[in-house]
């Protein structure tokens, strides 16, 4: 498979009424050991919360972590990619991460999120090579699956 991604970033908040042990468990699930870099913030309700936020940078990293979506995951990136990479070969998405807590991968449309965004490998870099990329690497996961 060829190479998709120079990095893929993973973010997430940890609210002062989460178990940070459970949400650092639950990242660990979706893309293996990995160290995470934590930054101390405050919500705009004067709250502390922990900001936990990991990159990673090899392609074996990159398919395990699509690996892990769910079919409808990856039918929604491919339904909606053109929404989902930007023009400057940037791909985002965002996992609820209360059913990501539960081993759980679904789209989130509110805020209390798991944001993966990256920079698709696209030569020349442009929107609709980043996509046919994208594309490829994502219907290589599911066919992997079959």
């Amino acid at each position: 498979m060829q190479t998709s991604f120079h990095w893929i970033r993973v973010q997430t908040f940890c609210y002062a009424t989460e178990r940070q042990d459970l949400i650092e468990d639950t990242l660990k699930e979706l893309l293996g050991e990995i160290e995470f870099e934590e930054e101390i913030s405050e919500s705009e309700h004067g709250n502390t919360m922990m900001i936990l936020e990991t990159r990673v940078t090899k392609q074996r990293e990159f398919t395990e972590l699509f690996s892990k979506l769910s079919d409808e995951v990856l039918d929604y990136i491919l339904e909606d990619i053109d929404n989902r990479v930007d023009e400057d070969d940037m791909f985002y998405i965002r996992l609820d991460k209360q059913k990501a807590v539960q081993g759980i991968y679904e789209i989130a449309h509110h805020g209390d999120v798991i944001s993966i965004f990256g920079k698709v490998q696209a030569h020349p870099a442009k929107k609709e090579v980043a996509v046919r990329v994208l594309r490829e690497f994502v219907e290589g996961i599911k066919a992997a699956r079959s």
